[in-house]
C-alpha cells in the first residue's frame, strides 16, 4: 500500500470516530521514525480508545501490519505505528501538555481537508 493511501486510510478512520483537531505532519527528512505523523485528540478516555480501536480495525481489514500500539489501557496518549504513518491519539488534556505540533514545528503540515474529501 502506498504511503499516501495509508495516510488517507488512517485519517479517514480516526475522523469516522470524531477525532478532533486532526493534524498531519510530513516528517520526511526530519524523523527516521516515520514519513508522516497524524495527531488528534478525543474528549474522554472512551473516545480516545474508540478512535484507536477503529484505526486498528480498519488497518487489520486492509491487511496493514500494526507495528506497535501503546497506551491503550490508560487512554491518555495512544500511539499506533503503521510503519510509514504513526498516529498519536491524545486525550485533550494531554495534547496541550505534550504539544507535538510545536515540538515538530519544522515539519510541513498536510491539508487534512484535502485528504478527507
Amino acid at each position: 500500500m502506498s504511503e499516501s493511501r495509508l495516510l488517507t486510510l488512517a485519517i479517514n478512520a480516526i475522523d469516522d470516530k470524531r477525532a478532533e483537531n486532526i493534524v498531519g505532519l510530513n516528517m520526511k527528512g526530519i524523523s527516521l521514525i516515520a514519513d508522516y505523523f497524524v495527531i488528534c485528540h478525543g474528549n474522554s478516555e472512551k473516545q480516545v480508545q474508540a478512535i484507536a480501536h477503529e484505526l486498528k480495525k480498519v488497518a487489520q481489514e486492509e491487511g496493514i501490519e500494526i507495528k506497535r500500539l501503546e497506551g491503550f489501557d490508560q487512554a491518555r496518549w495512544i500511539l499506533v505505528d503503521l510503519g510509514d504513518v504513526v498516529v498519536h491519539i491524545f486525550h485533550k488534556d494531554e495534547r496541550t501538555y505534550y504539544n507535538l505540533e510545536k515540538l515538530w514545528g519544522d515539519a510541513p503540515t498536510i491539508e487534512i481537508e484535502r485528504v478527507l474529501s
